[in-house]
């Protein structure tokens, strides 16, 4: 069943500036306890999943979804509580419940999902090198119902910083994959200093007058995600849009440990693919076929043992943010990272090929749930270097002289 939403369809124009599509001006900011995110989480959620087939075309935007993600007070839930969030993600303890309300959001709708997750990440990104400064705007802004992102991917001419008298700065080029444009009011985006080096860079969308390219993002999957081509050209920026020091953005261990937030994304959209299969199975009257049996047995089997891989991350990132010095630190907990996303996506490729054997072609043909999500699901899995990540984790196994079942247990449990 195809349900009615509200979403924009930006025109398909190289020459658009994205909009400030809304404003929540009203979103209060009482933090929300972990009880509250997941039980709201899970309500926006299952909007999102009657909503997907709406929002399924090109150049759609998921307005709507994200109006309710900010009336539930989800965009702030990532904030620290000094900064009027519930600290998912940044304080000890509250890693598995950020795990657990972007598994949700990806159970509604992966490309809500991925836009989410770049949210959440940016948000991390300045409360970690940030100044005092740049939090409370962020706060100020996230209360205000404003979205972040993280846009580094970019094509081969890069983008650069320029540095200007009077300590401003000139940017030039591009980023692609820029989900949620049109939606994204503050994207984080990395850029090339002339000594070289990386750096982060704030941008309001509000001083952009350049140009915009929808036509570039024509994906198998997650169309919704509004993931296009945004030429930063000319946009010149102060002192305070610069977000850390050169090289942050790629600091260990936490690059590589932000890799379990897509992944419990990721992990939602399997649930939600095995949800949809076994409902089909049941309606068909198929349920009691035993090879179909064992099709939804192993695909429940993929999906928990990637609920367990995320457990096992959120331990370990916890034990990180309560002693960043500490043993659960370093070398070891990316490893454990690239190992919890290279499982979870074998466990989502798992769900679609079962998920794909049980239904059959018919199910594979649009507006069937199992068809979007199967395509969504398919690009979504294919996040950047997953020979790299196998290679950290093999070197880190083989360097140990701990015995295998020692290099990330200290006896707790």
């Amino acid at each position: 069943m195809i349900c009615h939403g509200d979403y924009h369809p930006l025109k398909r124009s190289k020459d658009i500036t994205p909009p400030l599509l809304f404003n929540t001006a009203a979103v209060g900011r009482e933090p929300l306890s972990v009880g509250e995110a997941l039980t709201r989480a899970g309500q926006v959620a299952d909007f999102c999943a009657a909503n997907a087939a709406r929002i399924d075309e090109d150049g759609a935007v998921p307005i709507e979804e994200f109006r309710r993600l900010a009336a539930a007070g989800l965009l702030a839930v990532p904030l620290d509580a000094s900064l009027g969030g519930a600290g998912l993600g940044v304080s000890p303890g509250r890693t598995l419940a950020l795990l657990s309300v972007l598994e949700q959001v990806g159970r509604g709708n992966l490309a809500v999902g991925r836009i989410y997750e770049g949210h959440v990440n940016a948000l991390q990104l300045i409360q970690i090198f940030g100044s005092r400064e740049q939090q409370s705007a962020c706060a100020a802004a996230v209360h205000g119902g404003k979205i972040y992102n993280v846009w580094n991917t970019e094509d081969e001419d890069g983008t650069k910083i320029v540095p200007l008298p009077g300590d401003r700065y000139r940017l030039e080029g591009a980023k692609t994959f820029a989900s949620g444009t049109g939606l994204v009011e503050r994207p984080i985006i990395g850029a090339a200093r002339p000594d070289g080096g990386w750096q982060m860079v704030i941008v309001p969308m509000e001083l952009y007058t350049g140009r915009v390219d929808p036509d570039w993002w024509q994906p198998l999957g997650m169309r919704a995600s509004a993931s296009f081509k945004v030429d930063f050209s000319g946009i010149e920026l102060g002192e305070d849009a610069l977000l850390g020091v050169r090289g942050d953005y790629l600091r260990q261990p936490w690059l590589t440990a932000g890799v379990v937030r897509f992944a419990a994304v990721q992990l939602g959209g399997a649930a939600a693919l095995l949800d949809c299969t076994r409902e089909h199975l049941r309606n068909r009257g198929w349920q009691e076929h035993p090879y179909q049996r064992e099709r939804m047995a192993r695909a429940a089997i993929a999906v928990e043992g990637g609920r367990l891989w995320l457990q096992g991350a959120a331990e370990r990132i916890d034990r990180w943010l309560d002693n960043p010095a500490g043993p659960a630190g370093g070398e070891g907990l990316v490893a454990y990272a690239n190992m919890v996303r290279t499982a979870v996506e074998a466990a989502c490729q798992e769900v679609v090929q079962l998920a794909a054997k049980s239904v059959g072609a018919r199910c594979l043909l649009r507006p069937h749930p199992v068809e979007r999500i199967v395509r969504d699901l398919t690009l979504y899995l294919r996040q950047p270097a997953p020979d790299a990540a196998l290679a950290q984790l093999g070197t880190y196994v083989i360097e140990q002289n701990a015995p295998i079942q020692a290099l990330w247990h200290d006896g707790r449990h």
